[in-house]
């Protein structure tokens, strides 16, 4: 059974037993805890935390999930991958234990005849947390499973929560005996590989206290209503219905590693390390197509970093493997054709997903030269040093900050005959991945910020009613407040709140489009400032606000008045964001999809999805298509429709949004369509001008284009014009001559450089021949150390190499040059054939000097270069390669 038709049956299953099929979430939720979605209740989780009101009373779905806590640990066992999917079927005060687990073992032993996983019964043990005798009792007496196969464990193992106080309950998990082969008998207490666990249903009715994450935490009491929340991972099951021996061996990932081997020409099962890179590969593949079919591109921060890093490691492990070409155009289309039949995005979005993976692999290529570089002078400066050990912090910087895989470090060390503090380099990784949790453990507490606007939400008893479509001024009345995210019952002048109407015209900031700002008055006379507005639970509106004058106190009447002109230029600049995203589209292909924006007064960002720079050309052309329909003066219109036929009219959807069933359209005209909660123009032509600033990298895969609108745009150009104008005059020529005539200047100008350059050269030249033969004689060595004020490095190195050269070859020589520009010293030192046996280093005297004058060098024994930050000594710096020369020659 292929893992196509696992998810089908799963869902089918479910869904006919009255659970509403809820598609696949993005893996980018707006949750302050994670990257990505790590599990599937994670879109659930508003309503098993009792934050929102759920729209049906069971769910179930196939949610797409990543998880990246162990990636180092990919591929060395067989049970755990980057990106997995997730069955699950949920209850949201509905059903509870006695329901859950009897579907369950309905679904696994039905057989696969009759739409069922057909698992043999004599083959399934079950655990639950040892004091839950209702679940214990379910599964001896109502499934009819012996007591020596149910298995009591305690709280570490079998009471589920999310870490933090708040919901938890115990939890029952399905494991399978894969026979003696996998290990010990004894049940999964035992041996975990053996007795292999594929489906956990978690029973959330208890609320924890403060603690540990795991035990050793206070159970406070019951909730108000119990949930079920069940996992059972795809991958795992298909493993097992497939008769192979690990989640890499199913069909959707398989495919790629056989491509792996053979790309590289090694045997899948010859040896352990050649497995776990093969795995790793495949893993990597599959989770970096998924990742960027949504949305996310590489980067150096964030969701971008660990897709970067996934992407990487699998060029690394083919590396490794003896390819050292690109793979990725190789491997990507394997994993596509499997994941695309069930997903089908993966197809009509390739062009996109395959140009961002294939590029990052090409910029990683090369960066591994860059970093077989850094390596070289790394391992040059440990050789010279006369040690045999690469520095862990020399390996973490490698790693760190230029990207290069730490086995590639090892491989290339013992090349050059040394290891690598691989202790250090660990406690520098294991440092910076505390530093990392500690991080994510202090966002872990965010839902529970979210209590204070439950509370207003339940008290108000529905959503806030938004007006803000059709007005800019609406009365309503105060449905709560807050100071400090706590409710209070009155605010009085100068304090700082957060006031809850029962209904606003007041937009709260969303989809790129900043918040409203204007003022609420009372009908008691009091007045507050609105500076900021949030959406901080889906269905609430709060408005951050200042109390002017008066008493605020919830019930009271109220007026809310938009800034009009704000909310005017913020909605030109949104609509003008549609028309661009829409023109680029038209120009650059439909890989060109939007990738976030920031709709501002008079001004918009808007990040798209591009390999590279957007030429100049294209540019114009996009600006001038917006500007000509800005003329033509197109209604911009919305319309509320089903999900399924605002895709089937054209409507663009962003990445990463999750959408409702009945979506707001908005059309401009019949041209431009997307999906969209926020405000607008009523026609095209109120923006009068849409002028595109500038066009950028923000990321690999992504650009950016800021732009103004209107009247903002009009000031731009003016100014513009005025400039123009003033640069007209002063080169004396019309405005169509200034690019030909700037030009002109500009090439005089680098003559007149390259003229000046060459003088300058000869002039330190010049006093090449009379140095060289005026050397001082230092125990034998013939030394020149000379000053010269406004020389740059380059001018420096010249005439140290210059004067080397003119000196006998049969007498060790040595010539040290400072000199400062700009005012910072540079220092070059050369040394001859002799002066090298006489075991004297460039290298070595160049730091010397470059210490005195405050900064650093090095470089080759015959050549070296350094600089510093104080020019005041440099005499001093040349009195101190003297001195070093004189002691390392008598020291001989």
């Amino acid at each position: 059974m292929d893992t196509a038709e696992i998810r089908r049956r799963y869902l089918r299953f479910f869904g006919e037993r009255g659970h509403t099929v809820v598609p696949s979430a993005s893996l980018l939720l707006d949750d302050p805890n994670l990257l990505f979605v790590n599990a599937g209740m994670v879109p659930f989780k508003p309503y098993l935390l009792g934050q929102e009101t759920p729209p049906y009373p069971r769910a179930t779905s196939v949610q797409k999930c990543v998880r990246t806590g162990d990636i180092e640990e990919v591929g060395k066992t067989t049970r755990h991958g980057t990106f997995f999917q997730m069955n699950g079927n949920f209850s949201f005060g509905d059903y509870f234990k006695e329901q859950a687990i009897e579907y369950a073992w309905e679904l696994i032993t039905r057989p696969t005849g009759e739409g069922g996983f057909g698992l043999p019964e004599s083959r399934i043990w079950v655990t639950v947390y040892h004091e839950d005798d209702e679940a214990a009792d379910i599964w001896r007496h109502l499934i009819g499973l012996p007591e020596h196969r149910i298995v009591r464990r305690g709280m570490a193992d079998n009471l589920w929560s999310m870490g933090v106080p708040g919901p938890c309950g115990p939890c029952s998990e399905l494991y399978i005996d894969r026979g003696p082969e996998y290990g010990p008998e004894g049940g999964p207490e035992v041996d975990e590989d053996r007795y292999l666990e594929f489906w956990n249903l978690v029973f959330m009715q208890w609320v924890r206290g403060e603690g540990p994450a795991k035990e050793g935490y206070e159970l406070l009491g019951d909730l108000p209503a119990k949930n079920i929340d069940t996992g059972m991972g795809l991958e795992r099951m298909a493993a097992l219905l497939q008769g192979v021996d690990n989640i890499y061996e199913n069909d959707e990932i398989r495919p790629v590693l056989d491509r792996a081997t053979e790309l590289s020409g090694r045997s899948y099962g010859a040896d352990h390390q050649t497995d776990v890179r093969l795995r790793v590969v495949a893993d990597h593949v599959r989770s970096a197509l998924m990742i960027v079919s949504d949305g996310i591109s590489p980067s150096n921060e964030g969701r971008g970093y660990v897709l970067r890093r996934i992407i990487r490691r699998a060029v690394n492990q083919m590396r490794l493997l003896g390819v050292d070409e690109a793979t990725m155009p190789a491997l990507l289309p394997v994993s596509q054709s499997r994941m695309k039949l069930s997903y089908p995005e993966l197809e009509s979005d390739w062009q996109r997903i395959s140009s961002v993976i294939y590029a990052e692999e090409e910029t990683f290529l090369g960066t591994l030269k860059t970093g077989a570089q850094i390596f070289d002078l790394a391992a040059t400066e440990t050789s010279r040093s006369g040690g045999s050990v690469l520095p862990g912090t020399k390996a973490f910087q490698l790693h760190d900050t230029y990207g290069f895989p730490f086995d590639l470090t090892m491989e290339m060390a013992a090349e050059r005959g040394l290891s690598v503090d691989e202790e250090g380099f660990r406690r520098l990784m294991a440092e910076q991945r505390t530093r990392a949790k500690q991080d994510a453990a202090a966002r872990k507490t965010a839902h529970a910020d979210l209590s204070a606007y439950r509370s207003v939400a339940d008290t108000l008893g529905r959503s806030v009613e938004f007006t803000g479509y059709d007005e800019v001024e609406s009365e309503g009345r105060v449905a709560g407040l807050l100071v400090g995210g706590e409710p209070v019952t009155s605010a009085r002048e100068g304090d700082t709140v957060e006031l809850v109407l029962d209904r606003t015209p007041f937009y709260a900031e969303s989809g790129g489009q900043l918040a409203d700002e204007g003022v609420v008055e009372l009908a008691n006379g009091a007045r507050l400032v609105v500076h900021d507005v949030q959406s901080p639970l889906s269905g609430l509106i709060v408005h951050q606000a200042k109390v002017l004058e008066g008493e605020v106190v919830p019930g009271t009447v109220a007026q809310a008045l938009v800034d009009v002109e704000r909310r005017r230029a913020i909605s030109r600049a949104h609509t003008a964001t549609h028309m661009v995203h829409k023109a680029f589209r038209e120009a650059l292909g439909e890989t060109a999809a939007q990738a976030g924006s920031e709709n501002a007064p008079g001004r918009f960002r808007f990040d798209f999805t591009a390999t590279g720079p957007v030429p100049e050309s294209v540019l114009a052309e996009a600006e001038e298509r917006v500007n000509d329909l800005l003329l033509a003066d197109l209604p911009v219109t919305a319309e509320e429709m089903p999900l399924v036929d605002a895709r089937q009219a054209g409507a663009m959807a962003l990445f990463g949004e999750r959408y409702p069933d009945v979506v707001r359209v908005i059309s401009v005209g019949d041209w431009a369509r997307e999906l969209c909660g926020g405000t607008h123009a009523g026609r095209s032509g109120q923006l009068g001008v849409v002028k595109l600033l500038t066009e950028s990298s923000v990321g690999a895969g992504i650009r950016r284009v800021e732009a103004l609108v209107g009247a903002d745009a009009y000031r731009f150009l003016a100014r513009e014009h005025v400039l123009l104008g003033q640069l007209a005059e002063a080169v004396k020529a019309r405005p169509e001559e200034l690019p030909e005539r700037v030009a002109g200047i500009i090439d005089r100008l680098r003559t007149a450089e390259k003229e000046l350059e060459r003088i300058r050269v000869q002039q330190v030249l010049a006093a090449a021949g009379q140095l060289a033969a005026n050397p001082k004689d230092v125990f034998g060595v013939a030394l020149v150390a000379h000053r010269v004020d406004g020389a740059s490095a380059g001018d420096l190195r010249k005439l140290a190499l210059d004067v080397r050269g003119r000196m006998p070859a049969d007498r060790p020589a040595v010539v040290a040059v400072v000199g400062a520009s700009g005012g910072r010293p540079s220092v070059v030192v050369a040394v001859n054939d002799e002066g090298r046996n006489w075991r004297l280093s460039a290298g070595a005297l160049v730091r010397v000097a470059a210490g005195v004058l405050g900064g650093g060098g090095g470089g080759k024994d015959d050549v070296a270069q350094g600089g510093g930050t104080d020019p005041g000594k440099a005499d001093e710096a040349l009195r101190e390669v003297e001195y070093a020369v004189g002691t390392r020659v008598t020291s001989s």
